[in-house]
């Protein structure tokens, strides 16, 4: 089963939970958004947002939610090295519920009805250990104390096979610190594709795998990029190029993907099949 019936395009609102990522496109290489041909109402830009110690909103990522999955589409961030501990609050996003409330995540309070849209944590606990609230955006990940609790909100996480979370997952996130250490500017964007036919608490829908991309800008302004998902057929993490990491997920999505349409062409970061360099050639001998 296709999930272009779920990938939909967001209905009119003027806030952060909005039609766009237009207040948050640093987030983004080059400002631009990957390119999913999306077509209703039930996923949501979220430009994720804290407000400061001085009353003043911070956005610190980006993510497109699906309000039928109640779990993100996909994450998007500016990678850091990692410089800060760890704290899971699991905060909600108020308005996905209602369009007037608090523009950035909260605490959930007794608000009940706020689980119409995403998912909450009692969804977790009747998973028991089978599954983890998986991050998109990890804690590992961020650089400062803001960026590191606003990781923790359930918009920003999927019910993720408790095992390869905490192993090949983990492993993952930190043999991507590894590689983007070198970087200029490094650009992550970290995505879900559900399993229709699996859910926790018959509302959140488990993922079938999750999926990343990352764009190294080195300082000669060159792009390298990777791909990467799992767990694969065999459980494990499969490495790829950008190219067939899209072609993979077209498949499952019933959408074309382009992940990294800011990236200037042709490089391994737009998903273009790059052509070898050919060898030099001998000028032939004069005289």
């Amino acid at each position: 089963m296709k999930l272009l019936v779920f990938l939909l395009l967001p209905c009119l609102s003027l806030s952060e939970v909005g039609t766009d990522f237009s207040k948050c496109t640093e987030f983004f290489l080059k400002g631009v958004p990957p390119l999913l041909k999306l077509d209703s109402t039930i996923v949501k830009p979220i430009c994720q947002c804290l407000w400061d110690d001085d009353g003043k909103q911070k956005f610190l990522y980006a993510t497109l939610y699906n309000t039928a999955w109640r779990i993100p589409v996909y994450s998007a961030y500016v990678f850091k090295s990692a410089s800060t501990g760890r704290c899971d609050p699991w905060f909600i996003e108020p308005q996905l519920l209602d369009v007037v409330a608090d523009p950035c995540m909260g605490p959930q309070g007794r608000n009940q009805a706020i689980g119409k849209y995403q998912a909450l944590n009692r969804d977790y606990k009747g998973s028991g250990s089978k599954y983890n609230k998986g991050h998109l955006y990890p804690v590992n990940h961020t650089d400062n104390s803001l960026s590191m609790l606003a990781t923790s909100t359930l918009t920003n996480a999927a019910p993720q096979d408790s095992s390869f979370n905490q192993k090949q997952w983990k492993n993952h996130e930190r043999d991507v610190i590894t590689d983007l250490s070198g970087c200029k500017k490094a650009f992550v964007v970290t995505g879900v594709v559900p399993d229709l036919s699996k859910n926790i608490n018959n509302r959140v829908l488990v993922s079938k795998y999750y999926w990343s991309a990352t764009c190294c800008q080195d300082n000669n302004d060159k792009f390298k990029g990777k791909g990467y998902y799992g767990p694969d057929d065999t459980g494990e993490l499969k490495s790829l190029s950008i190219a067939d990491l899209q072609d993979h997920l077209a498949k499952d999505y019933g959408v074309n993907i382009v992940i990294f349409p800011g990236v200037p062409r042709p490089s391994d970061c737009s998903g273009d099949k790059v052509p070898p360099t050919p060898p030099l050639r001998k000028r032939p001998r004069t005289g």
